[in-house]
């Protein structure tokens, strides 16, 4: 009995000890507080960091091994060791290979030696996938086929994908052209599969499965990198029909396989078969049926079993079966379950005062049973120095009477096959005093009727024994009171009594410690009114209500928060003292709202939930699957109702390649469906989307499905409108109207045609086409066929049209129509008369007969006529055929003939004949105007009518007042052909008149014209008197005179200035020229010297050659000077002196004749510098 009391009171003093907190002032063994995993991937263009930390007293000494051997840091320039630490830093700048192996930290200190784990490092190298060209896969249609993806290894090992439309080249048979590739994940069905290893599997190849192409994604968790394969283009080979198979295995292969799995590890079974029509999974568990559980789902369309953490429950024979129409398979998997070691119970650290027992326990389990190793400072304890008081048995170590000796860090590894799993726990033998560890002396206020806890956490060796009193009396145990292992002090239930200060006491034979906690008790707070749950329309305005009663002498705060978020508050929501009240709630509101009552010492909540009732959100994933040629399968996820239930889906469609977004309604189905079967137009592309509806209303629309091809078929429309015409005499055209792109069901649409002659034993004719028309020759001239036409495409032939009857091509008439004549003929109309022709000329089809006529002149000499052509039909409805010519001008001369027509050519003319319409009336008179050429009368006038229709004999005019104030009758004056005018006298100027004028002629009067007159005021005729001297050309035109009758006169004025005083000048012996100079009054013209400044150098005559010598060049301002002194000129004549008065005014200037001043020579340049100069070039 007390072999087994002695290991229970062992055990029960280990755990009394493990559970104490060891200060780090004690001196203590080395313990591992991080390393790095077992399996360290690392890259190595980064720093390579190896983690170890461990604490200790003294603080422990780092060291390392590598692949099992003492690995020395400091002679490695490439590698450091942190200060205090014993994490590696890597810095692999060259050969970074070199540094995958097994690393081991090693923590030291004087009392022992702590191990991390072996770790693993291994180096991440960029995944690439070779930049092959894959070669396009060709598959007839109906067959399995397999893209194998084979991503890079890793590590770590990446998860794959497939996607579709990868690249911007697009298959040969797309339809419509992008610019942009529009990737799309491949979505599985029960006919397309990933399988586990990354294979992309068809159980049966469609022919849209040709419309993208196909690439393997794989992305790499560790820096979450994505390669993608180069895309490969699948070629589907179309049939008109597709053969049914049984199933066959794709994946696995056989009839058995086996797989191991490890404990804890995701399992997963995959059966894949291939077949037509698809196949079917089923599966079985030791000849059981298979159900799904939490533990164990069944996926990808009942393909693939995953369970999430194999046991060995999961052990067992795993059968599928793969079934269809033609038949079934069976493969049977064997799931094999082990299990790499795992803890039991894991060794922990002992502090043991000397003398004291004490055990290390290291329990662990696995498939197969691990086996147990233990080491003392990281030496196997075989071969450590012997210690009589430690035993070793198993997986228990024991140690009896210690003493500082047995102080070390001891591991215990346990491993199998599978894995290995090692511990340090060290034992450390000393003496310590008692003390409390974290705060003293504690003020704590708690709520009446709670259960507070007193921590009085302490350490020693050996054991303290613990003690709580209140007021230091009695000791406080059992009933309400309990003291935990660690120290802590439990009060059940506080009442307001146990009030008051509380003493905590440590002792043990090396001393004591203690500690005190005084206790303030108050009243508890309460929430009288709690919120309500509410169920409301979005719109709504709603109102929680929180009643709170608390402490009088605690303050408390009230706040709401929606889904443990602070209540917005805002204009929408807002507080009522503590009530929250929501106006105009929308889908956001919704949610749970809690009323947070808050005080020093406690929180007290109540939560009410918000339901908004709304639209339902819309649907999602959208997925196709089970495609034939006219429905497909569509799943989707249901939206949320918003608490109120969906009645109805609304599926919709959209099929048009050319404009998309063009969205139809395709049907409804019942509100608790999420899967149904859509029927379908063969050979088209389709998108869908779903609609919820519930009473509140329609939700949104979902995200459109994957675009989808339907499946192709024979066509099954007719083609409409077939006919037989002729275009030429010896062929026939037959034509129909095309089916449409949505008819065609399948691709390469063409039309077979059909045709025999009627009436006829010969058999039919046929031909395929991919036009609209198809020509027959070698035709007899307009001859009956039997015709039809019917559509057909790869899949087969559609349905045959009704047989119509063609004719092939017509022929020019051969005769004319005979005895043509004229009767009851009438001023604007003529009855025609003919014979028949007869069928056998014709031809073709008698169509009509069509009458040309034209106005050769009009009976009134002087008027000329439009000799314009005219035709008109008559239709073939009469043995004796006759028809009316109408809208012809009266007296008037026509002629006509007449010719037969088929429907493509017209005869020969038959002969012309000629008639005269007699009179008629005429029409209105043209160019009427009201005019008022005084203020007291009107004056009419107009002239002959356009069309005369006969002989004038006069006019008719009619006037009337318009405002009828006298009351005035209608008077009519009756006016001569020659006529056309008339005056009528006014009674005032505000009086109006309506006047109506007719020709007329011996038939009698014509078509009127009416016409009111203008409203005439004085004004208005004032108005028309024009004022020329307002007029704006009038006014211009006299500024323009008066700007030149000023110019003449500043002209005049300035010769009249100057009048009789001129320069004079000696006369030389040059030869001179008659220049009349004079104007009319016999002055000098002064233009000449404006010519004298166009001379660019003159001579100088002698005398003033001489005085140049003295002064120079002259300038224009000094023989202006002397001009104004000397008070004469001098003037040339034929070489002779012209003699001058005695006032020096020139008398030459009316008996002598002058010369030009223009052909006298000055030495020098003459400058006009004067302002004048202006002046005299103006005179």
């Amino acid at each position: 009995m007390g072999t087994l009391v002695e290991p229970a009171l062992l055990l029960l003093l280990w755990q009394s000890v493990w559970a104490l907190d060891v200060p780090l002032e004690i001196r203590q063994p080395p313990t591992i507080m991080k390393q790095s995993m077992k399996d360290h991937i690392v890259d190595p263009k980064d720093a390579m960091v190896v983690e170890c930390e461990a604490k200790g007293n003294p603080h422990p000494i780092f060291s390392w091994r590598r692949n099992g051997k003492y690995f020395n840091v400091a002679r490695d320039p490439q590698v450091s060791m942190r200060r205090r630490s014993g994490t590696l830093d890597i810095y692999p700048w060259n050969n970074p290979e070199q540094y995958e192996a097994e690393y081991q930290c090693i923590a030291s200190n004087e009392y022992g030696s702590a191990y991390s784990n072996k770790i693993r490092l291994r180096l991440y190298r960029a995944p690439v996938w070779p930049r092959e060209v894959l070669e396009p896969v060709v598959v007839s249609a109906g067959l399995p086929l397999v893209l194998s993806c084979d991503p890079p290894p890793g590590p770590p090992k990446p998860e794959t994908y497939w996607m579709s439309s990868c690249s911007y080249a697009r298959p040969f048979n797309w339809p419509v052209q992008t610019a942009f590739p529009t990737m799309q994940p491949v979505r599985p069905d029960r006919r397309v599969s990933m399988g586990v290893n990354g294979d992309l599997y068809f159980s049966n190849v469609l022919f849209n499965d040709s419309a993208a192409d196909y690439c393997c994604n794989a992305r790499f968790p560790y820096k979450n990198v994505i390669q993608q394969k180069m895309p490969v283009v699948v070629k589907v080979l179309t049939t008109r029909t597709v053969a049914e198979a049984a199933p066959t295995w794709l994946s696995p292969t056989g009839s058995s396989s086996s797989i191991l799995v490890l404990q804890g590890e995701e399992l997963l079974l995959e059966c894949i078969a291939a077949g037509v029509p698809t196949p079917r999974i089923a599966w079985t568990k030791n000849g059981d049926d298979l159900v799904a559980s939490p533990g164990i789902k069944l996926k990808n369309f009942n393909k693939m079993i995953q369970i999430q953490k194999a046991s060995f429950d999961d052990v067992g024979e795993y059968t599928c079966t793969a079934t269809n129409k033609i038949g079934y398979i069976q493969h049977t998997i064997t799931v094999r379950v082990k299990a790499a070691p795992f803890w039991l119970e894991k060794p922990t650290d002992l502090v043991l005062a000397p003398e004291e027992n004490g055990r290390l326990l290291c329990q662990s389990d696995g498939a197969p049973r691990p086996t147990v190793s233990w080491f003392i400072n990281g030496e196997p304890i075989e071969v450590a120095t012997p210690q009589p008081n430690r035993q070793v048995s198993g997986d228990t170590l024991t140690l009896s009477t210690v003493t500082a000796a047995n102080t070390a860090v001891y591991q215990c590894n346990v491993s199998n096959e599978f894995g290995y799993l090692m511990a340090n726990a060290f034992v450390n033998v000393l003496h310590a005093t008692p003390r409390i560890l974290g705060a003293r002396n504690e003020f704590i206020k708690v709520i009446e009727g709670s259960r507070p806890l007193l921590d009085c956490r302490y350490f020693g060796s050996p054991v303290p024994e613990l003690r709580w009193s209140k007021y230091g009396q009695g000791n406080l145990e059992g009933n309400r009171f309990k003291t935990h292992r660690n120290g802590t002090l439990e009060i059940k239930q506080i009442r307001v009594e146990d009030q008051g200060t509380y003493l905590c006491v440590v002792s043990n034979v090396a001393g004591r410690d203690e500690s005190q906690v005084r206790i303030e008790v108050k009243e508890p707070t309460l929430i009288v009114t709690r919120p309500q749950s509410m169920k409301v329309i979005r719109g709504s305005d709603v109102r929680f209500e929180c009643g709170v009663k608390a402490d009088v002498t605690t303050p408390v705060t009230t706040t709401w928060m929606k889904d443990k978020n602070h209540a917005t508050i805002g204009w929408r929501i807002s507080l009522d003292e503590s009530n929250l009240v929501i106006t105009n709630v929308n889908r956001g509101d919704e949610g749970n709202y809690t009323c947070v009552i808050k005080s020093e010492m406690e929180q007290k909540s109540a939560s009410a939930r918000l339901m908004v009732m709304d639209r339902p959100d819309p649907p999602t994933k959208l997925e196709l699957s089970d495609p034939y040629e006219r429905s497909v399968r569509l799943r989707w996820v249901p939206g949320e109702s918003n608490h109120n239930p969906i009645t109805e889906y609304l599926v919709q469609y959209d099929d048009d390649d050319w404009l998309p977004g063009k969205w139809r309604n395709l049907s409804t189905y019942p509100g608790n469906l999420n899967s149904v079967i859509l029927h379908l137009t063969p050979f088209t592309y389709y998108e869908f989307r779903v609609i919820a509806i519930n009473e509140i209303g329609m939700s949104r629309p979902s995200r459109p499905s994957t675009r989808f091809q339907s499946s192709g078929a024979p066509p099954d429309v007719i083609p409409k409108n077939v006919k037989g015409v002729g275009t030429w005499r010896n062929n026939m055209e037959i034509s129909w109207e095309p089916l449409t792109y949505r008819q065609w069901n399948g691709p390469h649409l063409k039309y077979l045609v059909w045709w025999k002659r009627r009436d006829s034993r010969e058999e039919w004719k046929n031909a395929t086409t991919k036009w609209l028309k198809y020509y027959i020759y070698d035709a007899d001239t307009f001859t009956p066929y039997d015709i039809k036409v019917q559509a057909v495409n790869d899949f087969g032939l559609g349905p045959e049209s009704p047989v119509v009857i063609g004719y092939s091509g017509e022929d020019r008439p051969l005769t004319a129509p005979l005895n043509l004549r004229v009767s009851d003929i009438e001023s604007t109309q003529v009855t025609l008369h003919w014979d028949s022709v007869t069928r056998g000329s014709m031809m073709g089809e008698l169509k009509e007969y069509k009458a040309y006529y034209w106005r050769d002149s009009s009976q009134l000499r002087w008027l000329r006529v439009n000799r314009g052509m005219k035709s008109k039909a008559f239709p073939d409805n009469d043995p004796e055929p006759s028809g009316v010519l109408t809208g012809l001008v009266p007296y008037s001369n026509y002629k006509l003939y007449i010719v037969v027509a088929n429907n493509r050519y017209e005869g020969p003319p038959s002969n012309n004949i000629v008639f005269s319409t007699p009179e008629g009336v005429p029409s209105a008179p043209r160019s009427f105007r009201i005019q008022q050429r005084h203020l007291d009368s009107i004056y009419v006038d107009w002239d002959l009518p356009a069309e005369p229709n006969g002989v004038i004999t006069g006019y008719s005019l009619k006037y009337q007042t318009v405002n009828a104030t006298r009351g005035e009758e209608l008077r009519v004056e009756e006016l001569t052909p020659n006529v056309t005018s008339f005056s009528v006298r006014r009674f005032d100027r505000y009086t109006r008149y309506r006047f109506s004028v007719a020709a007329q002629t011996r038939i009698g009067t014509g078509e009127w014209h009416t016409e009111e007159s203008p409203h005439y005021t004085t004004e208005t005729y004032a108005q028309d008197q024009v004022d020329i001297t307002t007029q704006g050309w009038f006014i211009g035109i006299m500024c323009a005179v008066a700007l030149m009758v000023l110019i003449l006169l500043i002209v005049c004025f300035i010769k009249r200035s100057r009048g009789g005083k001129y320069p004079v000048r000696e006369k030389k012996d040059i030869s001179l020229e008659p220049v009349d100079d004079k104007d009319q009054e016999g002055s000098f013209d002064y233009r000449s010297l404006e010519r004298i400044a166009r001379i660019s150098t003159l001579t100088y005559p002698r005398r003033e050659e001489e005085r140049g010598l003295q002064r120079g060049q002259s300038s224009m301002e000094a023989i202006m000077k002397r001009s104004d002194s000397d008070d004469s000129l001098v003037d040339y004549v034929e070489g002779s002196e012209i003699p001058f008065n005695e006032d020096g005014s020139f008398i030459g200037q009316y008996t002598g004749a002058r010369r030009d001043v223009r052909d006298l020579d000055f030495g020098g340049t003459l400058e006009l510098n004067s302002p004048a100069n202006t002046i005299y070039s103006l005179a």
